[in-house]
Formats: C-alpha cells, sequence, structure tokens
C-alpha cells in the first residue's frame, strides 16, 4: 500500500477512536515512515522547519486576545449591538450574530466565539423566552463568522503550510465573512416575526451615546486590528501582538475588570490551544514530506483528471469532500491533512490558490456545526441545555443559506479574489 495513504487512513481510524489529531497525525507519520525505511531524524527535521515561520506567531497572540476578550470586552461589545439594534423583533438573536462577528475580527476561532459570545446571548435570549433549541443554533451558526471573517486562524494555518501571503488570504475572506453574517442577520429577523419573538424597548439617543460612549473602546479594538492589516501599518504577526496589548491594557487600565490573578488561567488556556496547533501544523510538514515522496498527490492529480477535465466538476468534487471531512475532523487539522494533497491539483487545474483556501476554509468552518463532531454546535446546545436534535433542526436552514453562499464563492472566484488584487495594485 502507497505509504502517504497510510498516512490517511491511519489518521482517520486513530482519531475515529478518539486519539488526539496531532498524536494521531505523528503516529501515523512514524508508522509510514517506518514502512518506507524513512530515517525517523527527519520527522524532528521537517517538524521544526514546519514551526519555524513568522506567521504561525500571530497564532498563539490571537488566541491570547480572544481569551482575555472573553473575560471583559465581549459584555461591551454586546452592550453596544443591543442599544442599536434591541428594539427588533428578536433583537437578541441579531445581537448574537454582530456581537459574533465583532469578536471574531478579534479572536479568529469560532470555538473562542460560541464560548465568550453565546455563553453571554444564549442565557438572555432563554430570559427572553426565546426557544432554547434556536438560542443554541444561532449562537453556534454566528460563531463560524470567526474563524471566516478576518484574522481567521484557520488561514493562517493554510498559509503556513502554502507560503500564500495571510495578508492577500484576510483581504479574500472579507467578502465571504460578510456576506454570511448578512444573511445570518437575515434570517434571525425573519424567524423573530415568524414567531414574534419578544423586542426590547428602544432606546433613548442619550442611552445610545452613554452605551456608545462606555464600549468605544471595545469596538475600536476590531477597527485597529482590521484597519492595521489593511492599511498596510503593519503585518497579520504584528497586529496580533497589538490586538494582546490593546487588550490587555483596556480591560486594567479602562474597564478594570480583570486581576492579575486572572492571567495565570488565561495564559494557561491559551498556551494550551497554542500548543496544539503549532504541534499539529509542525506534524503536518513531516507527513506531508512522507505523502509527497511516496507519489501519492499525482496519483490523486491521474484520478481527478481521468474523471473529468473541467474545474467546475473538480471544484464541486472537492466540495463535497470537504464537507464530508468537515464532519469528522477539526477544521484545522483537516486543513493541515489535505492541504499538500490536493494543491496540486488545484495548480494543475489553474485555480487560484487564494480562491482555494478560502473555499476549504469556510467548508472547514461549516464543519463547525455539523455532525458527528461539529463542536461549535456541541458548545452552543451544552450551554442552552437544549435537546441536540432540536438544535440540528433548527440550525438546519442556516446550513442551507451556507451551502448557497459557499456555491457562491466556489463558482464566482472573483468573490475572494477581487478584493487582495484591487487592494495589492
Amino acid at each position: 500500500m502507497n505509504i502517504g495513504a497510510i498516512i490517511i487512513i491511519g489518521l482517520i481510524i486513530l482519531a475515529l477512536f478518539g486519539v488526539p489529531i496531532y498524536l494521531s497525525l505523528g503516529i501515523s507519520a512514524l508508522i509510514a515512515m517506518m514502512m518506507a525505511d524513512l530515517p525517523f531524524e527527519i520527522l524532528a527535521q521537517k517538524m521544526f522547519a514546519g514551526m519555524n515561520s513568522s506567521s504561525l506567531l500571530a497564532i498563539p497572540f490571537f488566541i491570547l486576545a480572544g481569551n482575555i476578550m472573553s473575560r471583559s470586552i465581549t459584555g461591551k461589545l454586546i452592550d453596544i449591538s443591543n442599544a442599536f439594534i434591541g428594539w427588533i423583533r428578536g433583537s437578541l438573536a441579531v445581537v448574537t450574530v454582530v456581537a459574533s462577528a465583532l469578536f471574531g475580527a478579534i479572536s479568529g476561532s469560532g470555538v473562542a466565539t460560541v464560548s465568550a459570545v453565546g455563553g453571554i446571548t444564549i442565557p438572555a435570549m432563554k430570559k427572553e423566552k426565546y426557544p432554547e433549541h434556536f438560542a443554541a443554533a444561532i449562537a453556534s451558526m454566528a460563531s463560524i463568522l470567526g474563524p471566516i471573517i478576518p484574522p481567521s486562524i484557520t488561514l493562517i494555518v493554510y498559509g503556513s503550510i502554502t507560503g500564500e501571503s495571510v495578508s492577500k488570504l484576510f483581504l479574500g475572506s472579507v467578502i465571504p465573512g460578510i456576506m454570511l453574517a448578512i444573511v445570518l442577520v437575515g434570517y434571525a429577523l425573519f424567524y423573530g416575526r415568524k414567531h414574534d419573538l419578544p423586542s426590547q424597548p428602544r432606546k433613548k439617543p442619550k442611552e445610545i451615546v452613554g452605551t456608545l460612549k462606555s464600549g468605544i473602546w471595545a469596538l475600536l479594538m476590531p477597527v485597529i486590528i482590521l484597519g492595521g492589516i489593511f492599511g498596510g501599518i503593519f503585518s497579520p504577526t504584528e497586529s496580533a501582538a497589538v490586538a494582546v496589548v490593546y487588550a490587555l491594557l483596556i480591560s486594567f487600565l479602562v474597564y478594570k475588570d480583570m486581576s492579575l490573578k486572572d492571567c495565570g488561567t488565561i495564559l494557561i488556556e491559551s498556551s494550551i490551544s497554542t500548543a496544539t496547533i503549532l504541534v499539529m501544523v509542525g506534524l503536518s510538514k513531516s507527513s506531508s514530506y512522507v505523502v509527497t515522496v511516496s507519489g501519492l498527490p499525482e496519483m490523486i492529480l491521474n484520478t481527478f483528471a481521468s474523471i473529468t477535465d473541467s474545474p467546475l466538476v473538480i471544484l464541486l468534487m472537492i466540495n463535497i469532500l470537504f464537507l464530508i471531512i468537515g464532519m469528522l475532523m477539526e477544521a484545522n487539522a483537516a486543513i493541515v491533512m489535505m492541504t499538500p494533497l490536493l494543491l496540486p491539483l488545484m495548480n494543475a487545474f489553474g485555480i487560484d490558490p487564494i480562491h482555494f483556501g478560502i473555499v476549504m476554509s469556510f467548508n472547514m468552518c461549516i464543519g463547525l456545526i455539523t455532525p458527528p463532531v461539529g463542536i461549535c454546535m456541541l458548545m452552543g446546545n451544552q450551554i442552552a441545555g437544549s435537546r441536540l436534535s432540536a438544535a440540528l433542526k433548527a440550525v438546519a436552514p442556516m446550513l442551507v443559506l451556507s451551502l448557497v453562499i459557499l456555491m457562491l464563492i466556489t463558482y464566482i472566484p472573483g468573490l475572494t479574489t477581487w478584493l487582495p488584487s484591487f487592494l495589492s495594485e
């Protein structure tokens, strides 16, 4: 059997048995190397090379910034959203979407978004007599805006593997992220009117100004980060460091709602998340080397080429593959596993790597909702205390809408490539 295929099969089998992804990847790579009589030193060398990337420094900083925000700044973002749109029927659902987009523009993580934003808005929706299954569904679905809207950790991982510009990947994800946010807001408004969900009294201008004044420092955080990246003031890695410093200053000196005691817990949580991702990225370099040596990418290329010579059909097949993988595997792990395999195929069919990266990332983000893995759906449902079957039924229409957007960005490449091209000219 092809040793590259052994890595893929071993990874899937071990992951299904509950072995952590990074261990599954490492064990599978070792087995394949042993069968191919490759020296084990390659594992360490390639692993170090995989993690020795300046772009990866953004990951620990964005994770840390997100964890600081969840203790302090998230509530302010929700208060601002509520002040402007709280009078709309079903407004808490809309606030959940808007706050998730704002939080995602800092953390880049779906799990952090559903935990931080959903942890506040789901209990609030239940208190306002929203159906608990809908509260779980809208918060879980909105959380995938975290890894879609820049800065996105999944796109940083993709960029580190392919060598593509992370800034261009961020720019390419702006339009898909805005499209999904608008669609989710529209569905929340439709659902709120259809089911006669409660609304809050319209805030007086003075109250809105007071809320905005109180939360302006929190609102400026995503503006500074994204404005700095897209304005060329600093790189994505530098912006991540700026996010951490800004979050600490605001939490300690302005809002004064975080203590030094909290820092220890935040640092430990961030370190664990960072270590898991970086070890996985490092091991992916080792496993991708073995896969490349095995000739598996060429076999896949020849197989697809024998089926069709149409890039449109190839993209459809890839989307179906990704949607299935997203049901079974965590997003970053899937990107780590599939990118080295499929990138030669995309190059052969003339598919832009920026376009491919964003389509793949969008697919994997949908996988955060779909069972059996669907970790954001599971977390949102746990917070709401709803039956999972009811929450999945409630999220189904939103999943359909997200698939429509996926098809649009797949077959209209300009939705992902126009903005990077326009701003780089």
